[in-house]
């Protein structure tokens, strides 16, 4: 699995000009699923997310977490995270996973994410055609890559 994650002061997402999501001060996250991803995956990625210190404390440090403060994520499905653009100019997104994998582990991700910001995450809808709109706070982006732990 792959993310980028941006820290934001708000965000949203629009299908067929009708707002499905919109947060607040929190992250919006893109997130490509790829055929070996597993429950493994999603337990590293979701602990990874809540614990991530890049929100400023009193002191104006980035030492809090999206738990301390009480922060919203707004999370996107996004398989062109899997973009190969090795060969010619046409990306390749042989890695990414079908659907019929990607979506319940999108699920799930969801799901377990939820669980530990202990607040719903709202989302876009898998595979729509989305609009996403969102001021960038800092600008905070963070790339990670389930894959790449070490």
């Amino acid at each position: 699995m792959r993310l980028v994650i941006q820290r934001v002061s708000e965000a949203s997402v629009t299908i067929e000009n009708v707002i499905k999501g919109r947060i607040g001060r929190g992250f919006m996250i893109l997130l490509g699923i790829e055929t070996e991803d597993t429950q493994e995956d999603i337990e590293w990625l979701t602990s990874k997310i809540c614990g991530l210190r890049v929100f400023s404390d009193s002191e104006g440090l980035m030492n809090e977490s999206i738990l301390d403060q009480e922060g919203e994520i707004l999370l996107i499905s996004q398989f062109t995270l899997h973009a190969s653009t090795k060969k010619g100019n046409r990306p390749s997104f042989v890695k990414a996973a079908k659907p019929n994998v990607a979506i319940p582990l999108y699920e799930k991700f969801v799901g377990t994410l939820s669980q530990k910001l202990k607040k719903q995450v709202k989302t876009g809808v898998f595979g729509a055609d989305m609009k996403v709109s969102l001021v960038n706070d800092g600008p905070v982006t963070i790339t990670l890559d389930s894959k790449n732990r070490e």
